[in-house]
C-alpha cells in the first residue's frame, strides 16, 4: 500500500461515527480510501444515508493521529493490508464484518493453502497441552504445510503456538491491542520467535489497550482466516466458545477434542460436539481426513478438455485453475485465481456439479472430477 493510501486509510478508521459497516460501504462506493476523502462531497448521491459524513470526514485530528501511526510503521517496518490489497487474507475478506485495514509483522504470507487456528481455555490442563503437542506433531507427517493461527493468549492458545514452533509451522498470533506491545508479557520471548517462523497480525492501531471488547474483535480474525477452527478445551463458557460460534457464522469447519464428562475444561468441547456445533477428532489424521487433505498422495491425470464438451469458457478456465490443485481450493481463493466474484463463481461451481465435473469437499473446497 503506498503512503498516501496508507494515510488515508489510516485516517478512516479514526472518523467518529463511522463504523466498520460505513467505511464499508464508502471503499466499495469510492473503491479506495483516497478517493473517499477527495470526493467527500460526492458521497451523498453514491452512498445512502452519508449525508453527515460530508463534515465528519473533514477531520484534521485523524490524519494527525494517521501520521502518527505512520511514523511508528516505518520506524518497526509494519506491513499494512487493505481490504482490497492482494496481501490481506482472502478467506477474512469475505467475512461481512472484516477489518478494512490489518498490520503485521512477520515473515509468513497469510494467505496459505491450509490454514487452521487452535483455540481453547486459558487454564489448560496437562491433557489440553498434550492435545497441543501430539496434534501438530502429527499433522507435520500428514500436512506439513500448514499455517497454525491462535490469539497468543494464556492456556491453549500458547501452548498452539509454542507446539508449531516445535514441529516446524509457520504460527501467527491475533492480537487485541497494537503492535507496540505484547500482552501478556510473559508471552514475549514467543513472541519475537514467532517473527522469525510466522507473524503477529493486529486490526489495532499502536497506543490500543488490550479491552475486553477487543478480545472478541480479535476472535472473529482468528475464525474468518482460517478453513478451520479446533477447539481443544473449553469451559462451560469462554472466548474459544465465541470462536467457534463466529466460524460457524463463516461457514467454517469447526471441530472439537472431546474429554471426561466431569472435566470443567471439557465441558465446552463436549457441548459443542453434542449440539453438531463441532465434529470430535481424536487425531490429527482424523482432521486431515474431514478436512479432504489427504488426498494429494494419490496419482492424479490431467482433465482432458474432450471429456467435457459441454462446458462454457468460463467453465473450462475454472478447470484449468482447480488442475493446479489437485487437492482442491478453497472457493474464496478460487474466486482470486479465476477473477470472478464469489456468487457468480458459486452459480459456475453448481452448473459444473451437476455435470460432474467439480465436487464439492468439506471446508467449502472444490476439486476437479477426472
Amino acid at each position: 500500500m503506498h503512503d498516501e493510501e496508507l494515510l488515508h486509510s489510516l485516517a478512516l478508521t479514526r472518523i467518529p461515527g463511522l463504523g466498520l459497516a460505513g467505511m464499508r460501504k464508502l471503499l466499495h462506493a469510492c473503491g479506495n480510501a483516497t478517493d473517499i476523502f477527495r470526493r467527500r462531497k460526492e458521497l451523498p448521491a453514491l452512498v445512502t444515508g452519508s449525508d453527515k459524513l460530508v463534515d465528519a470526514l473533514d477531520c484534521p485530528t485523524a490524519f494527525e493521529r494517521a501520521r502518527h501511526e505512520m511514523e511508528f510503521i516505518r520506524r518497526n517496518r509494519i506491513d499494512c493490508f487493505g481490504y482490497n490489497d492482494p496481501e490481506y487474507p482472502s478467506r477474512l475478506r469475505e467475512c461481512n464484518d472484516a477489518p478494512t485495514l490489518l498490520f503485521y509483522k512477520g515473515n509468513t504470507p497469510l494467505n496459505q493453502l491450509k490454514v487452521i487456528n487452535l483455540v481453547g481455555t486459558r487454564h489448560a490442563t496437562d491433557y489440553g497441552k498434550e492435545v497441543c503437542r501430539t496434534f501438530l506433531r502429527d499433522l507435520r507427517q500428514l500436512c506439513p504445510e500448514v499455517l497454525v493461527v491462535s490469539g497468543l493468549a494464556y492456556g491453549i492458545d500458547i501452548h498452539a503456538h509454542r507446539a508449531a514452533l516445535e514441529y516446524g509451522f509457520a504460527t501467527v498470533g491475533v492480537l487485541a491491542h497494537g503492535l507496540d506491545r505484547i500482552y501478556p508479557s510473559a508471552h514475549r520471548q514467543t513472541a519475537v520467535q514467532m517473527l522469525k517462523q510466522g507473524g503477529l497480525l493486529t486490526e489495532f492501531m499502536s497506543g490500543t489497550n488490550p479491552d475486553r471488547q477487543n478480545f472478541v474483535m480479535r476472535n472473529r480474525i482468528v475464525a474468518g482466516m482460517c478453513d478451520a477452527t479446533i477447539v481443544i478445551e473449553s469451559a462451560a463458557k469462554g472466548g474459544a466458545l465465541i470462536t467457534a460460534d463466529l466460524a460457524e457464522g463463516y461457514h467454517r469447519d469447526c471441530f472439537a477434542y472431546p474429554g471426561r464428562s466431569y472435566d470443567p475444561y471439557s465441558q465446552g468441547c463436549n457441548a459443542l460436539i453434542r449440539d453438531n456445533r463441532a465434529a470430535l477428532i481424536q487425531s490429527a489424521e482424523e482432521f486431515v481426513k474431514a478436512m479432504c487433505w489427504d488426498m494429494t498422495s494419490s496419482a492424479q491425470t490431467p482433465v482432458q478438455r474432450q471429456l467435457f464438451p459441454d462446458l462454457t469458457d468460463e467453465e473450462e478456465a475454472l478447470v484449468q485453475v482447480l488442475q493446479a490443485s489437485p487437492d482442491g481450493l478453497p472457493i474464496n481463493e478460487l474466486a482470486v485465481a479465476a477473477g470472478l466474484p464469489v456468487n457468480q463463481l458459486s452459480a459456475l461451481l453448481f452448473e459444473m456439479e451437476i455435470k460432474r465435473v467439480a465436487q464439492a469437499l468439506p471446508g467449502n473446497r472444490y476439486k476437479v472430477l477426472l
